[in-house]
């Protein structure tokens, strides 16, 4: 994306939003801190100049008391522009862990959910340049490489949902400038200021490292061009990947050994994010570089045995490949994002019943009806590693099997498989 630290933010904030935009409504996430609110005032003007529809929505996390009235506060912003404002609460902090992580988590899938409902084609953040530098930065601190150090991309998807970045070129003074100018308020979250937080003292940092010279728009760069560094590695990834991969009926990757063997390591780590992406779905979380180069050098070598598991997947040798499939455990707890099932599955039912994983119950039931019904399941069902069938989509009515679509038996639901953008 264009840097557009200085000029007229309105203007740049629109120009990417042209260069963004695939279409259709936009939502727009909001906490009314000073950078989405430039965000909601410059998409309204954008959006009324070419007929956009536009949804806000605040997520009140509660954890202080102070949210709901920024809620409120924020609706009523989104009222004096004309766009609908959704409030959506998050009450799944129990104390432990990381706090911000969690909230973030959260923050994701409470959008993602919310977009899919109202037919949404993406969701706009407020992120700028100077969050781009403290990701840089704290990733830096991490030892990343080519991927951490890309940052934000201006546009990318996670949790089945289109996330665009259109201020990631705008400093965070000249949005706050921009809104004085037109003597529009803002909320100050205190948690910005809140010392615990690692992006806190990082942001912090930043001054010091201003006065040694290294800008938040040097960090920014950084992100630029590591950016186009992972595009040129993933472009030979999926090159590769074509040739190397097959996909089952039942959701299940096969790779080639021999070319996880041959390709280059960083080159080998995305074949294996794209394998466990394709067979986990939409909502699988890229694993850390560690943990993919682990599993590279055990897939390489023969010695996952029978099963190593990863990002909700298991991957386990075969005689010439390596196999990747959904891990039961993780498919049990599935939920379903619209007809999205799992991230996995396009699923359609009007009969009775709630759609789950098969499992080892379903896998019973169809036995049981082997035996007393002579159903025979289809060659490609019984080809299919275990493991692959015990995560597909059923119907269940209660305790009793209704439909296992993936295994021919039963009718009332429909099953399509989602191919998600495996890009890594």
């Amino acid at each position: 994306m264009p840097r557009a630290t200085t000029g007229d933010p309105e203007a740049a904030g629109a120009a990417a939003l042209d260069a963004l935009h695939p279409g259709g409504a936009l939502g727009l996430a909001v906490s009314g801190g000073g950078d989405s609110a430039a965000l909601m005032r410059i998409a309204a003007g954008w959006a009324q100049a070419r007929g956009v529809g536009l949804r806000a929505a605040c997520v009140d996390h509660g954890l202080r008391p102070e949210a709901a009235e920024e809620a409120a506060q924020v609706a009523a912003l989104a009222a004096s522009l004309g766009i609908p404002c959704d409030t959506l609460r998050w009450r799944g902090w129990d104390g432990r862990g990381n706090l911000q992580a969690a909230a973030r988590s959260a923050r994701s899938a409470l959008l993602s959910a919310w977009a899919a409902e109202h037919g949404l084609s993406a969701v706009a953040l407020g992120h700028t340049l100077d969050d781009q530098a403290e990701t840089v930065l704290m990733r830096i601190a991490r030892g990343a490489g080519v991927d951490g150090l890309s940052g934000m991309a201006p546009a990318s998807g996670r949790d089945g949902a289109l996330w665009l970045r259109p201020l990631l070129g705008l400093r965070r003074a000249a949005l706050r400038e921009w809104l004085a100018r037109r003597s529009a308020t803002w909320i100050e979250d205190p948690s910005n200021d809140d010392p615990r937080f690692e992006r806190v003292r990082v942001r912090a940092a930043m001054t010091a490292l201003e006065a040694a010279g290294v800008s938040a728009d040097a960090l920014a760069a950084v992100a630029d061009r590591m950016q186009a560094a992972r595009g040129a590695l993933d472009a030979r990834a999926a090159s590769l990947w074509s040739q190397a991969s097959r996909v089952g009926p039942c959701g299940d990757v096969a790779l080639s050994r021999a070319a996880l063997a041959d390709a280059p390591e960083e080159i080998g780590r995305r074949l294996l994010a794209r394998a466990l992406r394709r067979a986990g779905g939409a909502w699988t979380p890229r694993p850390r570089a560690a943990a993919l180069g682990a599993l590279l050098d055990a897939a390489r070598s023969g010695a996952l045995g029978r099963g190593r598991t990863l990002a909700g997947c298991v991957a386990f040798d075969a005689a010439d490949a390596v196999i990747f499939a959904r891990e039961h455990a993780a498919a049990a707890r599935a939920r379903a994002e619209a007809d999205l099932w799992d991230g996995r599955w396009r699923v359609r039912t009007d009969a009775p019943g709630a759609v789950a994983a098969l499992g080892e119950a379903g896998e019973a039931a169809l036995m049981a009806a082997a035996r007393a019904e002579g159903w025979r399941a289809p060659q490609a069902w019984r080809a299919a590693p275990r493991a692959a069938r015990l995560s597909t989509p059923a119907l269940w009515r209660g305790e009793a099997l209704a439909c296992a679509p993936l295994a021919g038996y039963g009718d009332g639901l429909m099953a399509v498989a989602y191919q998600p953008d495996v890009a890594s």
